[in-house]
């Protein structure tokens, strides 16, 4: 499946964007990049040092991109569909966390290895 502008809703993006993560290790850098924004999220309201919210887009991003790039040797989807690709992330790593991640992977065509 390719991106078009057919990817009008998120129901619609969202098999799109997990077929794009076909790599257990592109799935986990950016479970570290996601886990990374999260942490430094709280850390900032926490501690009341709004400067470190400057630092959630590189590190999210970068984990992100590093496996799109090296391991994928796809563009990130951010470029074409950054909301929805962001919401996708997040999405994706709840369900990870969750333990229920398998069956998404599984109607996008991706096998969970």
């Amino acid at each position: 499946m390719t991106p078009t502008s057919t990817h009008t809703t998120f129901a619609y993006f969202y098999p799109h964007d997990q077929s794009e993560h076909s790599k257990a290790s592109t799935r986990a850098l950016h479970y570290v990049g996601t886990t990374l924004v999260v942490g430094l999220a709280v850390f900032a309201i926490i501690t009341a040092n709004w400067w470190w919210l400057l630092a959630l887009p590189l590190a999210g991003y970068f984990f992100a991109w590093l496996a799109h790039f090296t391991l994928e040797k796809n563009r990130p989807a951010t470029l074409t569909y950054p909301l929805g690709s962001l919401a996708a992330d997040f999405r994706m790593w709840t369900l990870w966390l969750t333990g229920r991640l398998g069956p998404h992977l599984k109607h996008a065509g991706v096998r969970k290895g």
